[in-house]
């Protein structure tokens, strides 16, 4: 049976992820609809909104479920999330919105929100003094400690770097130049990982971590299933889970990806990185949870069911 209701899936791509979506949608009687971000604009003679959104006529979704967003240029990327902040000040529940999304892309402000939370996470070092990084370096490598030098925007474990090996004739490697970086340097203590080196990726939905997998392998240190890691089924562990929530939590998300890797120096496992736009289809290989079907649940169930219309005035009428 219809519900009525109408979900716009911002996705620059379908496939595997915007299917399964699309199928949970239509077993709750809800019609989803894929919409590029890219393809979205702000149109101030638009009425009564201003925003136009491809297959929504003049109206607006329901709901929105932020499955991906497409690169581009800054200006780019900035105006698509402005349509999500836009969608957001007309009342339309973002799941996650573009706050949200904003915190977990910067790894300088994911790493800042952790921290401020006491969420467990590896030290960290972020800025545009290549003089202050490369002290960093030399301070860690004096103290045994090899870092990582990561793109400030990335994901799937490209662009990483693993720093502090000295040279043959015992001398410290300089810090590499900071253009590919973007003139930033965003540092993090390298954290071994166990061996065979791993890491944990757990879901959270809503608010409870529902379900975790390890990364074994890959491409050397880095263990991103992009990367050729493979999967394996993982208890969800009580501390696992706690961590990951907190996480979420630090960064406002209605659903997330956390990375997390075991520390040998202490006993809690530590955060890495938070996705908030998170892929799920190497943890839904080994899990028998339905992920599609838990996300599109919680968004109508918890984020749609608790909104409340507000009104939206438009010169001197007020509509909802």
């Amino acid at each position: 049976m219809s519900t009525g209701l109408r979900v716009a899936i911002m996705s620059d791509e379908t496939g595997w992820h915007t299917s399964r979506l699309k199928k949970a949608f239509r077993a709750r009687g809800v019609e989803a609809r894929c919409v590029d971000l890219a393809d979205c604009r702000i149109d101030t003679t638009w009425r009564p909104h201003g925003l136009a959104i491809p297959g929504f006529g003049q109206g607006l979704p329901d709901a929105v479920f932020v499955r991906g967003i497409a690169g581009g240029t800054f200006e780019q990327v900035t105006l698509r999330l402005g349509i999500l902040h836009a969608l957001r000040e007309c009342g339309v529940p973002v799941y996650n919105d573009a706050r949200a999304i904003e915190r977990s892309v910067d790894k300088s402000m994911t790493s800042f929100l952790l921290n401020l939370h006491g969420v467990p996470t590896p030290p960290t070092w972020a800025s545009e003094s290549a003089a202050f990084a490369q002290r960093v370096l030399m301070r860690e490598a004096a103290g045994g400690r090899r870092v990582v030098l990561k793109p400030l925007f990335g994901s799937q474990g490209k662009g990483l770097r693993r720093l502090g090996t000295n040279r043959r004739d015992g001398s410290l490697a300089p810090l590499p130049s900071l253009r590919a970086s973007g003139q930033v340097a965003y540092l993090q203590e390298y954290i071994e990982g166990g061996r065979p080196g791993f890491d944990w990726r757990v879901l959270v939905i809503g608010g409870r971590a529902v379900a975790a997998m390890k990364r074994v392998g890959g491409k050397g240190w880095i263990h991103n299933f992009a990367q050729g890691a493979a999967c394996e089924a993982a208890p969800l562990e009580p501390q696992l889970a706690d961590i990951a929530v907190q996480a979420s939590h630090a960064l406002g998300l209605d659903y997330a990806g956390v990375d997390l890797i075991p520390d040998g120096a202490n006993a809690s496992p530590l955060v890495l990185e938070v996705n908030g736009v998170a892929a799920w289809r190497g943890l839904q290989s080994v899990t028998q949870f339905d992920i599609a079907t838990a996300l599109v649940d919680d968004l109508l169930d918890r984020k749609l069911a608790a909104h409340v219309p507000t009104p939206l005035k438009t010169g001197d009428a007020t509509r909802y």
